[in-house]
C-alpha cells in the first residue's frame, strides 16, 4: 500500500503573501528595502543587514556577504522604517526557494516524489548554498571509468573511507539525490554540503564526481550510492509504475524538508494518506 504526503507550504495556491511593505507599494513586484536580523545556528550569531534585493519576510532562509559568507541563516526580523550608513553593512545575497508543492511518498529515511516540478535540485541546493559568483570558474575531466551499483567493491575505495561513507548513509547525510533519465545528481552534508553528480543506466554507475575535489573516490560518493541503491530498491518494490511513467525521481532525508520546508512557516497545508 502507497503511503504518501502532500505540501502546500502556502495557503494562497497562486503566490506567498505580500510582506506589510510590498502591499503599501501596491504591488508593482519591486523588492522592498528594509534591514533584517539574521540568525546563524551554526555560530548561534544574530546579526543585522541590508536589504535590497528581496521581498523577505520572517522565517526566510538567506545567505549574506562579508564574514558569515556561505553559512545559511534564518530572518528573524524585518524592518521597513530605518536610516543606515550603508558602509556600515554587508547585504543578503541570495534568499532559499522553501516554497514546495506536490505529492511524496515514503521511502525508508527519505521522501520520493516522482514528479522533476515538486522539488528539482536546483531549488533544493538553494536551501543550502548561494548561487555561485559569475567569477567561479570549474572544469572536469573523466575517464569513463565505471562499476556496477551492486558491487560498490568496483569503487576502488579504501576500507577506512568505506567505513566513513557507511557512517554517513547511516545517519542520513545523504540529504538528496535525484535520478532525471540517465543523469543523477546528489548533496551530501559533511564539513559542509558537497555536490555530487553521476550517470545510471543499466545498473552501471559513470563519471561519479563530488564538489569536494577528492583525487579518489571519497566518502561522499560512496554514501550517495549507498542511498541511490536503497531508494531504487524501494521503487522497484512499492513504486514502479510512476517511476516508469516519470522516468524520474527525487528524494529528500524526512528531516531536511520538514526543518526547510514547514520550520518557520505561518501558513501552509499538509495531507497525509
Amino acid at each position: 500500500m502507497f503511503r504518501r504526503i502532500g505540501f502546500s507550504s502556502c495557503l494562497d495556491e497562486t503566490a506567498p503573501k505580500a510582506s506589510p511593505a510590498a502591499a503599501a507599494a501596491g504591488g508593482k513586484g519591486e523588492p522592498v528595502k528594509s534591514v533584517v536580523r539574521v540568525h546563524f545556528p551554526a555560530r548561534n550569531m544574530t546579526l543585522s543587514y541590508y536589504n535590497d534585493l528581496f521581498d523577505l519576510k520572517v522565517g526566510d532562509i538567506v545567505f549574506v556577504e562579508g564574514k558569515l559568507e556561505g553559512l545559511r541563516g534564518r530572518v528573524v526580523d524585518v524592518t521597513y522604517n530605518f536610516k543606515i550608513k550603508l558602509s556600515d553593512y554587508k547585504r543578503v545575497i541570495s534568499v532559499a526557494d522553501t516554497e514546495v508543492r506536490g505529492e511524496f511518498f515514503f521511502a525508508g529515511s527519505h521522501f520520493i516524489t516522482f514528479d522533476p516540478t515538486v522539488l528539482p535540485y536546483a531549488k533544493f541546493i538553494s536551501w543550502f548554498k548561494a548561487p555561485d559568483q559569475e567569477d567561479d570558474l570549474y572544469v572536469s575531466g573523466s575517464d569513463d571509468s565505471g562499476f556496477d551499483l551492486n558491487d560498490l567493491s568496483a569503487m576502488k575505495i579504501s576500507r577506512e573511507i568505506a567505513e566513513r561513507g557507511h557512517g554517513y548513509y547511516m545517519e542520513n547525510r545523504v540529504r538528496y539525490i535525484c535520478l532525471d533519465g540517465t543523469k543523477g545528481r546528489a548533496a551530501a552534508e559533511g564539513s559542509q554540503t558537497y555536490e555530487l553528480e553521476f550517470e545510471y543506466q543499466n545498473g552501471e554507475i559513470r563519471n561519479l564526481t563530488c564538489s569536494c575535489f577528492c583525487s579518489y573516490p571519497c566518502k561522499h560518493e560512496f554514501a550517495a550510492m549507498l542511498q541511490l541503491r536503497e531508494t531504487l530498491e524501494l521503487i522497484a518494490k512499492h513504486y514502479e509504475a510512476p517511476y516508469k511513467a516519470s522516468n524520474y525521481f527525487a528524494a529528500v532525508a524526512k528531516g531536511t524538508l520538514m526543518s526547510m520546508v514547514v520550520d518557520g512557516k505561518e501558513t501552509g497545508s499538509m495531507l497525509l494518506g
